[in-house]
């Protein structure tokens, strides 16, 4: 239940409502956004629930007459069961509130709209569902969403046919089962054993906090017509057979991206046949077309890049995918490029941004086929970049100097174009906004957390850039803690982010909230080291082969630059923490220096050796470390921290979360028999019901609890900081 104290600090929903529609918030959100230096009277530091509670706008779906726009809201408590998760609708012209369209207390997931821009399909587990359906909700008429799936294997991700009568989804079957009654056969089949046993004979066996079955995800077409049955596009098929078929892999499983051809007849899907040579080989995926009546998938890429996230152009003259040249070149990291084929005769693909030195992120077509939008990383922002549809000079659209861009949309049947996309930053959580592209200019659609943001005593991350040793230039933002004073000074806590091939963005999080980890009284500093994205392909590949010295090299060097040129940063409090890669390069410097009083490693390895035998991906460290573990390259012996671990001297906080199969328990528990065969001062949370990230509500209040606490054990009280002389 939410404490007594959340429910005294924050309205009710329908309150929240009335406050929304009061706020005039698009200019404060505008691209000419500034916010005062100074403390404003009144305002609070930013607390666990005020950072928990704060509601999470989904991914905006504009229906393809660019009038409406439906996006998930979840309304988050600190019990998973009180937690509210409804689909809303909001004019797209801004004319109106949001309003919620459903009230179950499951959420809702896949939302699509039809063709005619009236209804929209979802998949959701609902009263009386055992597992997810999909479900059709009439939008302009009205009424109770309408269940059109029925299979004991669930369904997900809808995709209307173009002429709105039939609708295509994804479910995962068992193996040669060939219709319903054959998967409700081996189900009961399979409940009936007397032994439980997980049995393999082929790579990989775990994907993210899971391990794999035998399952595979089918694609099925069912029309919307009373009493339709559903049918398996692929039973039967030889694609089936091939021992590493499987859809495009996630961390949260498999997915097609699938989407009906322009005329209805047939579905372009992606999917590899490769997934079982992951021990030895990158797995490249490859675009497949299938009839919409079923039969042989038939492949129509060729050639080692990955191709995913297929969208045909409006016109239905060109079908574009995001294309990768992972394993083809040797390099573990390569930019995600976006591909151009000639529909319906494909041929060779055109590479549109072969000279964008970055990586594509969410693109989308203008009604007119004429151009394409894209959204892409820079230098701690993510931007709106525009070109010519049949290729061109990639040039920037829109700057910005606060916040990213995600989940950019366009309406394909709009009389104008009409971009869509969420905005957030560090100090905003994700809202929806519509891009005004002649004004240079947005306007908020939604604006759920726009009164909360306001009362908090908080700035804007700053940036500062500086050269390194090795002559690359290294981007660094900083994060200040409330009732700042740049006369003062405070400790420094220097934060390392995961990927590596990642970057720190001038975003919202929950993981590694900024202005939480400052809240006592901290200088957070995020430094881009090398392997970053948003910096070029050249930086980001240039961390493999050094894995480590050169990035904390970087890391150090940015903490002395923060130092030299901000007053206010104690040189003589430091602390360093990280998560997953970060976490990795907080035990490297475990090894390597004693600037650090203290260190913070979540999910971190300490030893190469033993993480890449454990790991649910192994291929991808064997390429970065220059050869497989027993061949013993130097990677393997001069960049092991475990391999340094005569050098340890600093007190570590060390959390891991049990059910983490990227970076397992096994390596903390390393770490943690180190530090106590030398009697090392550190502390172990190991989080039973946690994956790589600490995702529960309690959790989380209780990993920054620690944190702070760890901090101020080695640092000192920082709300107390020294004078500047």
């Amino acid at each position: 239940m939410i404490s007594s104290t959340a429910k005294a600090n924050y309205p009710s929903r329908s309150a929240m409502l009335s406050i929304a529609s009061v706020i005039i918030f698009s200019a404060a959100l505008s691209l000419t956004f500034r916010v005062s230096a100074q403390a404003t009277a009144g305002k609070v530091p930013l607390t666990h629930e005020a950072m928990w509670m704060m509601k999470r706008v989904g991914a905006p779906n504009p229906s393809p007459d660019g009038k409406w726009v439906v996006f998930s809201l979840v309304e988050p408590a600190y019990d998973e069961k009180d937690q509210v998760a409804d689909l809303w609708i909001v004019p797209a012209d801004g004319s109106a509130q949001p309003r919620r369209l459903t009230f179950t207390k499951s959420g809702e997931s896949g939302m699509s709209w039809s063709p005619d821009s009236r209804r929209v399909a979802f998949s959701a587990k609902r009263e009386g569902d055992e597992v997810a359906q999909i479900y059709v909700l009439d939008v302009i008429g009205g009424g109770e969403a309408v269940r059109v799936t029925t299979l004991s294997t669930g369904a997900r991700t809808p995709e209307w046919r173009p002429d709105g009568n039939a609708l295509l989804f994804t479910s995962t079957v068992f193996p040669g089962a060939a219709d319903e009654e054959a998967n409700k056969k081996i189900a009961a089949e399979r409940k009936a054993l007397k032994y439980k046993a997980r049995v393999y004979e082929r790579f990989p066996i775990r994907n993210w906090d899971k391990w794999l079955e035998d399952t595979q995800a089918h694609l099925f077409v069912q029309g919307l017509e009373p009493g339709a049955k559903a049918k398996d596009l692929l039973a039967g098929a030889k694609l089936l057979n091939e021992p590493g078929f499987a859809g495009r892999v996630t961390d949260s499983g498999e997915e097609f991206d699938a989407l009906w051809t322009p005329d209805g007849e047939a579905v372009v899907f992606v999917a590899t046949t490769a997934r079982n040579s992951a021990a030895y080989a990158n797995v490249n995926s490859a675009l497949f077309k299938v009839a919409a009546s079923g039969g042989e998938p038939v492949k129509v890429t060729a050639g080692a890049d990955s191709f995913s996230r297929p969208a045909f152009s409006p016109d239905g003259r060109a079908l574009y995918a995001i294309a990768n040249s992972e394993g083809s070149n040797g390099k573990v990291y390569n930019l995600d490029r976006l591909a151009r084929f000639s529909w319906p005769n494909l041929g060779q693909a055109t590479l549109l941004t072969a000279g964008f030195d970055r990586s594509v992120g969410s693109y989308a077509l203008t009604p007119d086929s004429k151009s394409i939008y894209l959204l892409a990383e820079e230098a701690g922002n993510e931007k709106l970049f525009t070109l010519p549809a049949d290729g061109g000079e990639v040039r920037l659209a829109m700057d910005m100097t606060r916040g990213v861009y995600t989940n950019l949309r366009i309406p394909k049947k709009a009389s104008s174009t009409t971009v869509i996309a969420s905005w957030e930053s560090a100090m905003n959580p994700p809202e929806i906004f519509r891009l005004n592209l002649n004004e240079k200019t947005q306007h908020a659609l939604t604006t759920f957390n726009a009164e909360r943001t306001t009362q908090i005593d908080w700035q804007p991350v700053r940036h500062f850039w500086f050269t390194s040793k090795a002559g690359k230039r290294i981007h660094n933002m900083v994060a200040l803690p409330p009732n700042f004073e740049e006369k003062k000074k405070y400790p420094l806590l220097v934060v390392m982010h995961g990927g590596p091939y990642s970057m720190w963005r001038d975003n919202w999080g929950l993981r590694w909230n900024y202005y939480m980890l400052a809240r006592p009284g901290y200088v957070v500093l995020l430094t881009n080291y090398s392997g970053s994205t948003g910096f070029g392909e050249a930086f980001a590949q240039s961390i493999q082969g050094d894995p480590f010295r050169g990035p904390a090299n970087e890391i150090n060097e940015g903490a002395d630059e923060a130092i030299r040129i901000y007053r206010f940063v104690d040189s003589a409090r430091q602390a360093a923490a990280g998560a997953s890669y970060g976490g990795h390069l907080a035990n490297w410097l475990q090894g390597t220096t004693t600037r650090y009083k203290a260190l913070i490693s979540h999910a971190g390895l300490i030893n190469l050796e033993s993480q890449w035998g454990t790991s649910d991906t192994i291929y991808s460290r064997e390429v970065s470390n220059g050869g497989p573990v027993w061949e013993q390259a130097a990677i393997w012996r001069e960049q092991n921290p475990i391999r340094l671990a005569k050098n340890f001297r600093t007190p570590i906080l060390l959390s891991v979360g049990e059910n983490d199969f990227r970076v397992p328990l096994n390596q903390t528990l390393e770490n943690w028999s180190v530090l106590q065969r030398l009697r090392i001062p550190s502390k172990l949370i190991v989080w039973p019901d946690e994956n790589h990230w600490i995702l529960k509500g309690e959790n989380s209040k209780f990993f920054y609890q620690e944190v702070h606490a760890w901090l101020r054990k080695y640092l000192g009280e920082p709300t107390t900081p020294t004078s500047v002389d």
